[in-house]
């Protein structure tokens, strides 16, 4: 039998490692962002630490304006009226650990090796703060040159660590993972061939389907509920100190946006080495390893400030989206996805979720994280669309109002939120409660 050989050429765009380094500082907050400036100031001869004593007047002349990545018409645009700052605060910065940089500490643990690693990596920072994955799978292959069968593997592994079925696609992949184990449970059976009918409560249809008894159907869909369905929300790092990572301050009508990373060490090549590789000090070897760890440190150095370029569009982008929030309307916010920001300053998605989860904005009204400012939309029935935060947050005055010893319902909360102007479906209401982490009407009864 005969074989045919035949060569396809094919164009696929691949991570140049300046971006994949830039990729790697974006995701950082200012506290683990200190953590790996020290240390390539350690493994990198070439870097050095801007010592204290020198003026501070040289720093920011140095660093100002000319070495960032930017244009004077987008750092003071006409169209908005925010303008880039670099004060210095020279303040401690203590540990702050998220679940998706635990996750990554989790995977030193596996038997992947450094690229399969990387892609890791990509894959948790592309889930949301649900721990669902936030893009299909194979836009992240293509990052790699590879197909999605082909990192589909290093998928599955990060399924299986903890918390169980983070990275998950759906509801039901997220809990059949958790129950993979149970193969044989009725609980299983039931997510697996009844998922439809479990999700809509058609129980008497499982019933029939999976000839069980009601007690077994009660016991297994007990179980069911008692599962995880959000498995990246919960973690304690919600509970630790909060380190803004970008500073947001009135100044007139212009809004001044300082990255707070004033209490950074400041880096620089190395003038000694620089030096002896212009004079020919080295032999062939030692200079392709200067010129190796100086290209390497210059793209350093270029990645921290790119993140201050990329954190600052971002927050502003986030600032004329929602123009009424800044002006002090706390209760309202617009619909807002990241594919609008990233549109808007022409940089990937990924760019934007990276610049957005985990970081945090000190505004004149308290800090938030950068995630608060986006919403999903709603189209009600008299043709509206508002952002569900509008909804959720009317919703939740109206259950805190509320007389606790006589509770209200979900169906009378649809009548309180017409009151207001919001009508909607019963089902709508009962999952934004549900969201908000607010129990059913006789579960918040008070004696």
């Amino acid at each position: 039998m005969a074989t045919s050989l035949k060569q396809i050429q094919t164009q696929r765009q691949k991570l140049a490692p300046r971006l994949v380094l830039q990729a790697r500082l974006l995701q950082l907050n200012t506290v683990n962002l200190e953590q790996a400036i020290l240390a390539e100031l350690e493994q990198n001869p070439l870097l050095e630490q801007v010592e204290p004593e020198e003026s501070q007047e040289e720093l920011e002349e140095e660093t100002a304006i000319d070495d960032l990545d930017v244009s004077l018409e987008d750092m003071y645009s006409d169209e908005s009226t925010y303008y880039f700052s670099e004060k210095k605060k020279d303040m401690p910065f203590p540990d702050r650990h998220t679940l998706i940089e635990d996750m990554i500490d989790q995977l030193q643990d596996t038997k992947m090796n450094e690229h399969e690693r990387e892609i890791a990596e990509e894959i948790l920072w592309n889930t949301n703060e649900r721990g669902y994955l936030d893009t299909d799978l194979i836009l992240i292959a293509d990052r790699y040159e590879l197909l999605e069968e082909e990192i589909a593997p290093i998928l599955h592994k990060i399924q299986r660590m903890e918390p169980k079925g983070i990275g998950s696609r759906d509801l039901e992949e997220c809990l059949m993972i958790q129950l993979e184990n149970e193969e044989q449970s009725l609980s299983h059976r039931i997510v697996h061939t009844c998922f439809d009918d479990f999700m809509h409560k058609r129980y008497e249809k499982i019933r029939d389907r999976l000839t069980c008894t009601e007690e077994e159907l009660h016991d297994a869909v007990e179980h069911i509920s008692h599962l995880n369905p959000r498995p990246g929300e919960g973690y304690s790092d919600k509970f630790q100190t909060v380190i803004p990572d970008v500073i947001v301050r009135e100044d007139g009508e212009d809004w001044v946006i300082t990255t707070n990373d004033g209490g950074l060490p400041e880096l620089r090549i190395s003038q000694s080495y620089e030096d002896q590789l212009e004079n020919g000090s080295f032999n062939n070897e030692a200079r392709k390893f200067i010129k190796k760890k100086m290209d390497s440190a210059n793209w350093f150095i270029e990645a921290v400030h790119q993140r201050r370029i990329t954190m600052v569009n971002v927050m502003r982008s986030i600032i004329v989206f929602q123009p009424e929030w800044f002006a002090g309307d706390m209760d309202f916010l617009r619909p807002l996805k990241l594919q609008d920001v990233a549109d808007k300053i022409k940089m990937d998605i990924s760019t934007i979720s990276r610049s957005t989860r985990g970081k945090f904005v000190d505004t004149p009204f308290g800090i938030f994280e950068l995630k608060h400012y986006f919403t999903d939309s709603i189209e009600l029935s008299d043709g509206r669309v508002l952002g569900t935060f509008i909804i959720k947050r009317a919703l939740e005055k109206i259950i805190i109002a509320e007389d606790k010893h006589k509770p209200l319902n979900d169906d009378v909360l649809v009548v309180e939120l017409a009151k207001e102007g919001y009508t909607m479906a019963r089902r709508t209401i009962t999952k934004y409660r549900d969201q908000m982490g607010y129990p059913v009407a006789r579960l918040r009864k008070e004696i």
